[in-house]
């Protein structure tokens, strides 16, 4: 049962935005609940069916043939839509396109949209997050987002959109980035759950992320950019975590574990990237990757490449990550001060990596009772298991041992 579960769970992260687009585009954008549900029925009906029949050869076409099936019965349930039944079920009967999912991007990233709802709906559309998921990413409150979905999806039911790209459609190009560099960086650092990192996140992103570039109106240097940032990133997963599946920090991890393959390609992509006058906070972060594969981290650049990220685009988690740099190229003392000055960020009252990362800088710095008091503010915030079991691990070095 639990194989057959992480099965549907792979598969619903894999499929579920495929098939969604899918069927948002035969039924039309204002339908995209009824979409949903009827992909939902279907993951809830694999999880029924597939522990004692097995799981079938073409997996995903099950799943889609059991959500189009489902939508079909919901359509006849409803009365307004029953002289249009016949042509809905021809559209419903019509293979996916291969542009359907950006189509579905970028309908997600409309303009008059509040940007967080777009990030919103695109995440949960496309992305398959969960409202709480979709909240830690953003650094907000799950009521605030549910209530943006709801909004978001009753402007698209109101606004009769047609589903199609809009031309120009670079316009919306960086909405849509944005969307997927958090989904990213949800699968790279999980906010909760069992696992430290979840990896299909990171593929699902990156998967998207090449369907941006593989059409010439969106592939534009950002986007290679951020490809490229994902790339270098996604390289250390397999070294991110132990046998156990436990956090292990950079200089921790067995770079021959890593995946060269992607470092290369990311490394192309960024010099592809580059070719134009175009700099953007995803060239930036992409270069801060790039300078920290090499053995011999040069932290005084990372630090002037942070200051020009949050030039570009400033923000708490940034001025966090800057403080840490700093802490590595001229001392923990001036890591620690930066950060205190970010105590009083809101966005970051409920964001564990800063106390973690005080209590880091005064382990560093040879005050174990001022790291352990850090670590323990860290554990008390929600977090990943994984997580807290870093943070407990590193709670435990700041205590002293009894003696013998």
């Amino acid at each position: 049962m639990s194989d057959t579960a992480g099965v549907v769970e792979h598969l619903f992260r894999h499929s579920a935005g495929q098939i969604t687009a899918t069927l948002a585009r035969s039924l039309g954008p204002a339908r995209l609940d009824l979409a949903e549900e009827a992909v939902a029925d279907a993951i809830e009906q694999a999880l029924r069916t597939w522990p004692h029949h097995g799981v079938p050869d073409n997996a995903r076409g099950w799943l889609f043939r059991a959500a189009r099936n489902r939508a079909i019965d919901l359509l006849r349930r409803e009365d307004s839509l029953r002289a249009k039944l016949p042509l809905l079920l021809e559209e419903l009967e019509k293979p996916a396109g291969a542009d359907d999912e950006l189509t579905m991007m970028v309908l997600c990233c409309h303009p008059d949209l509040p940007v967080p709802a777009q990030v919103a709906l695109t995440l949960k559309t496309v992305g398959g997050l969960g409202v709480h998921e979709i909240a830690a990413a953003l650094l907000d409150k799950p009521a605030t987002v549910a209530q943006r979905l709801v909004r978001a999806k009753r402007w698209l039911a109101g606004s009769a959109q047609p589903f199609a790209l809009p031309a120009p459609v670079e316009s919306r190009v960086a909405s849509v980035l944005a969307v997927l560099y958090l989904l990213f960086n949800e699968g790279y650092q999980a906010s909760s759950g069992e696992e430290a990192i979840r990896g299909e996140l990171c593929g699902e992103a990156i998967r998207l992320a090449r369907l941006v570039l593989a059409d010439r109106r969106t592939d534009t240097p950002r986007a290679r950019a951020l490809l490229a940032l994902m790339l270098l990133q996604a390289s250390r997963l397999p070294a991110r975590v132990d046998a156990d599946g436990d956090l292990l920090l950079l200089p921790e991890q067995d770079r021959s574990r890593w995946n060269h393959a992607m470092i290369a390609e990311g490394t192309r992509l960024f010099a592809a990237a580059c070719t134009g006058p175009e700099l953007s906070a995803y060239h930036v972060e992409a270069a801060i990757a790039l300078s920290h594969i090499t053995p011999d981290t040069d932290w005084p650049r990372i630090v002037g490449l942070y200051d020009q990220l949050l030039t570009l685009r400033p923000s708490p988690v940034g001025r966090l990550n800057r403080a840490i740099a700093l802490a590595m190229a001229d001392g923990p003392a001036a890591g620690i001060a930066e950060l205190e000055r970010l105590r009083d960020e809101p966005r970051l009252a409920a964001y564990p990596l800063l106390p973690a990362a005080l209590g880091a800088l005064w382990l560093l710095a040879d005050h174990p009772a001022n790291a352990a008091h850090y670590y323990r503010e860290a554990l008390a915030l929600p977090g990943s298991e994984p997580q807290h079991r870093f943070l407990r691990r590193r709670l435990s070095t700041c205590e002293p041992r009894p003696a013998p």
